[in-house]
């Protein structure tokens, strides 16, 4: 991808901090992804903060220092070079890719959990794509940022998989949510953010959460409650039973 706007005809010329996108390059990767998973590499949150290619109000920003050494680490491996200006940059390969589809993206789940094994992520990112495809980022205990891009149904399985699972808890009594999240052996916070863009600064919009906790082997589905937020009740009984399917529901809100 090129950040570097020469050759752009005048109508597709993209505004400030805007990513001006090869002509083909989306059509052509999302053919690709039909065909299978395309991965997109591992890269730090300071490496990703650096072209913008991270929702800017998913993670505090990095030091100058740590971002002045991912520029450094980017241009030795040829991924950022300069533009036509000082203000203009082209990102390369597959982060250029990366920058170009999470530029495209209005909502973005994001799922953290407790209770990992070692070489697992703690955190995971879906941003849908209108194609229905999905940029998935696997975030590890060093902070490293695997990306790839996947078909949603793939990517929401994935997810499902990865989320606390067992047979459902009764629905019939009365949660204690305390008790159920501190006694939980794995849980995870799922919440999806609808957000605008102007250039490469996101503002996040509504966001709805979803608490999944497995405890005593049971599958405890909680949900904020609506007049009271800090409070925690379990989730509204409705035709999508499954996990996967309340997350299918949550994104297609």
């Amino acid at each position: 991808m090129n950040d570097d706007r020469r050759g752009t005809p005048p109508a597709a010329r993209p505004g400030p901090g805007e990513a001006s996108v090869p002509q083909g390059l989306v059509s052509a990767v999302v053919d690709l992804v039909n065909t299978g998973p395309v991965l997109l590499g591992a890269y730090t949150i300071a490496e990703l903060t650096a072209v913008d290619a991270i929702v800017d109000f998913l993670e505090a920003r990095p030091s100058d220092d740590e971002l002045a050494e991912a520029v450094r680490s980017l241009a030795a491996r040829e991924l950022l070079l300069a533009g036509s200006s000082g203000e203009e940059v082209q990102v390369r390969g597959d982060l250029g890719i990366a920058v170009a589809f999470q530029q495209r993206a209005r909502k973005v789940l994001d799922a953290r959990t407790t209770g990992t094994a070692p070489g697992e992520p703690w955190r995971i990112l879906l941003l849908p794509q209108p194609e229905k495809i999905c940029l998935m980022v696997r975030i590890d205990a060093l902070g490293v940022h695997q990306i790839g891009l996947y078909k949603l149904d793939e990517a929401l399985r994935t997810l499902t998989e990865w989320l606390p699972r067992g047979p459902s808890a009764d629905g019939d009594r009365p949660v204690d949510a305390d008790a159920v999240l501190s006694g939980s052996e794995r849980s995870a916070l799922v919440t999806v953010t609808e957000y605008t863009a102007v250039g490469s600064a996101e503002t996040a919009g509504a966001s709805t959460d979803l608490i999944l906790a497995r405890n005593e082997g049971r599958l405890h589905v909680l949900s904020r409650d609506p007049g009271q937020r800090e409070r925690l009740v379990a989730a509204p009984e409705s035709d999508r039973d499954g996990v996967r399917d309340r997350l299918a529901g949550l994104l297609a809100a």
